[in-house]
């Protein structure tokens, strides 16, 4: 779905290659709420240093009526107010017309759409341009969703009262795997789920906190056994705590005889 109409809409860039300058536009009824989750951290050095462009607009602005309505009452009746088509079409299009681009990701946040997971954050990393329809209200007119949206986006099984919090969510997990965002060049890719699997534990300074020590294998200074530490920790937590990942991953050999020896209850020295 989401990578077919990249390939097709941007061929040069390779799956899972993230790219290397983003511009985002989100359309919402409520502008004012992006202005402190992107003006901190991360997100905000990302854009002091030229890697991702955010631009929040209100497609509000696009409504031609003196009241600037954006939504009216559902065909057929039922509760709640429904989003007209109108302004959205003309705010993507606007955008489109600005960027030179037709053929734009075109992302709208719904809980009837696809559960959002790393793999589709990479795959929207790889994408130059990026567009993010919020919803509001009882719901959108169902021709947004047929003509104008590429893909459709929830962030779990649940409801919220707008897609401004799930535009939050997938922005900052799409903007960290662009290449020089986070300091170290490997850090996206050891994070959890970025490999399928969940993080090994992390520990910094002090080595012994209140007769807690940090694992000795760590102060060891041998970064053959670290390196198998983790993964063996990574793999076990992964087991532990999430076995659904398990069938999903991408195992090596000595992956598959790690996961044998955890089942098999053989004891790691730490």
């Amino acid at each position: 779905m989401l990578w077919k109409f990249l390939k097709e809409s941007f061929p040069s860039t390779p799956r899972g290659e993230s790219n290397k300058y983003m511009r985002t536009y989100i359309l919402t009824l409520f502008p004012e709420m992006f202005d402190s989750p992107f003006n901190h951290s991360i997100i905000r050095r990302a854009q002091e240093h030229g890697l991702v462009n955010i631009s929040v607009r209100n497609f509000r602005d696009y409504a031609h009526d003196k009241h600037h309505t954006v939504d009216d009452y559902p065909y057929g009746g039922g509760p709640g107010m429904i989003l007209k088509p109108e302004p959205l079409f003309e705010a993507i299009e606007k955008v489109k017309e600005e960027i030179g681009v037709s053929q734009v990701p075109v992302i709208l946040l719904s809980p009837q759409g696809r559960v959002f997971n790393q793999k589709i954050a990479q795959e929207l990393a790889s994408c130059p341009y990026l567009i993010l329809i919020c919803g509001h209200y009882e719901g959108i007119d169902e021709r947004v969703r047929e003509n104008l949206a590429t893909d459709e986006i929830s962030l779990g099984d649940f409801v919220l009262s707008g897609g401004e919090l799930a535009a939050m969510i997938i922005v900052d997990a799409v903007v960290r795997l662009l290449p020089g965002v986070l300091g170290a060049s490997n850090s996206p890719q050891e994070d959890s789920f970025s490999n399928g699997i969940l993080e090994y534990p992390q520990y910094t300074r002090p080595a012994i906190y209140r007769s807690w020590s940090v694992p000795q294998v760590l102060l060891s200074g041998n970064h053959a056994e670290i390196s198998y530490w983790r993964r063996r920790q990574a793999l076990e937590r992964t087991l532990k705590r999430r076995p659904d990942l398990i069938p999903k991953a991408s195992f090596s050999e000595e992956d598959r005889k790690l996961l044998e020896e955890i089942k098999n209850g053989c004891p790691l020295i730490s």
